[in-house]
């Protein structure tokens, strides 16, 4: 989890050095087409793959969802300070958490609720509405923790049921394809310098995916997630050395109050699945 947070702070710092040279939609397009490449060894088992009508449903909502939220993400990290971007997202989880209710009947007792309602009061803390302008970069990314949210609770739902290469391989065509005609509707010729930033992108954001995957391989969810609110350490690092970006004290502690919450949520998770499984009667026979 420790190389997954350095993988994706790179990944946006990669995006922001791009400084809207390249944009966002054929950015995105372009990550993830260079992506494909990396994902070869998952094309043999898409061969045989028999999906049902529900599973392509399923794919093309998924794809959908993260394709608008990669354009949206590509577009915040030229606009904003790293920071505010790798806050933000945090957001993600606590939206699939609200989600789960609606998609999955899942309950929402009162202690989630007020975990919830503790993560949007650190957004608040981040954004500080009627205190300073907010920028367009804000709200896209108020919109791609919501658009990711989507996109992680369908993978949930499919995990279930393919191979987690198939799932990764999915996503990776699908949005390809959808980011198409974005990126071609604003298509700019790329230089030399920002083709091999965008290769780096897809890199360092292929390498997060597969360390993170390793990770929830190796341990429980309640200490990986953790380690995740180091990327924001990082991003205040990179943003004050690289960009010049001061260290804000509000979005250090709106992220903090955000990943609490996310914190919380996850053990009490993990608090019911263990009475669940202490509570199930033995096999028989």
């Amino acid at each position: 989890m420790v190389v997954t947070g350095l993988c994706f702070v790179a990944v946006t710092a990669l995006v922001k050095m791009l400084g809207g040279r390249v944009p966002a939609a054929e950015s995105a397009f372009l990550r993830y087409l260079l992506g494909l490449v990396l994902l070869l060894p998952a094309w043999r088992d898409l061969r045989g793959l028999q999906m049902t009508p529900r599973l392509w449903g399923l794919t093309a909502v998924r794809g959908a969802a993260q394709t608008v939220g990669v354009i949206c993400w590509f577009f915040a990290m030229t606009r904003i300070p790293l920071a505010e971007v790798t806050a933000m997202n945090y957001l993600a989880p606590v939206y699939i958490t609200i989600l789960a209710v609606f998609v999955l009947g899942e309950r929402l007792a009162i202690r989630r609720m007020m975990a919830i309602a503790a993560a949007f009061a650190g957004a608040l803390l981040i954004l500080r509405p009627g205190f300073r302008e907010l920028d367009p970069g804000h709200f896209a990314m108020l919109a791609t923790a919501a658009l990711f949210s989507v996109s992680y609770l369908v993978a949930k739902i499919v995990s279930a049921e393919l191979p987690a290469a198939v799932v990764v391989a999915l996503l990776s065509v699908s949005v390809t394809l959808g980011l198409l005609p974005f990126a071609l509707a604003v298509w700019v010729t790329p230089s030399l310098t920002d083709f091999g930033i965008l290769v780096g992108v897809a890199c360092f954001a292929t390498g997060g995916h597969y360390a993170m995957t390793l990770a929830f391989a190796a341990a429980p969810v309640t200490v990986t997630q953790p380690v995740t609110f180091l990327q924001l350490i990082w991003a205040v690092l990179l943003g004050a050395v690289f960009f010049g970006e001061p260290a804000d004290v509000w979005v250090m502690a709106g992220g903090a109050v955000i990943m609490g919450s996310v914190l919380f949520i996850t053990w009490r998770e993990a608090v019911l699945k263990r009475r669940i499984a202490t509570a199930a009667p033995p096999p028989q026979g």
